[in-house]
């Protein structure tokens, strides 16, 4: 089956706001193929269905340092962040599970489940990068007695002896 949209497009969308892995309604409108406002609207509607751990709005000071690094990246995936005159709303991976329910079309669907694959692969690269550093540091303890003479010879190098200087000039008796 093809990938309704790129897995890497799409975990370059999530952000990480107030401690939590979200995509913005300004990003999340585009792919489901909706206006922003249609989007808010259908959630407008079934607000029962968005506690505050599925979705939040973002404060002025979040939208506005937003706005911010995205005009000063190089690629910035929230285009159109730049263009939304009010601050969007931030769903969390359960906000946008809960939004095929709200958005009941084919298309929302496919989305979802290109979402979802997006956020397991992001936390499989999390997990994957904090397994390698447990081991480097497992591997640290056990060889520092072993290369301590190797580090010992490095840290010689790096620091010679400083050699005494004989004064110039005539000496006097």
């Amino acid at each position: 089956m093809t990938q309704i949209i790129p897995l890497d497009q799409l975990t370059r969308r999530i952000l990480i706001l107030r401690g939590q892995r979200v995509m913005l309604s300004t990003d999340l409108a585009p792919l489901y193929d909706v206006e922003p406002k249609a989007l808010m609207q259908a959630v407008r509607r079934n607000t029962q269905r968005f506690p505050e751990d599925f979705m939040f709005q973002l404060s002025a000071r979040e939208f506005a340092d937003l706005r911010s690094r995205s005009v000063t990246a190089k690629s910035h995936p929230i285009k159109s962040l730049m263009m939304a005159r009010f601050a969007p709303y931030a769903f969390t991976q359960e906000g946008i599970a809960m939004l095929s329910s709200v958005l009941r079309s084919e298309r929302a669907i496919q989305v979802n489940i290109a979402i979802m694959r997006a956020f397991v692969q992001l936390r499989q690269m999390l997990l994957s990068h904090k397994e390698l550093a447990q081991k480097l540091a497992t591997l640290e303890k056990r060889y520092d007695a072993q290369f301590k003479v190797v580090f010992d010879a490095i840290r010689e190098v790096m620091n010679p002896p400083v050699p005494t200087r004989r004064r110039i000039g005539f000496s006097q008796p």
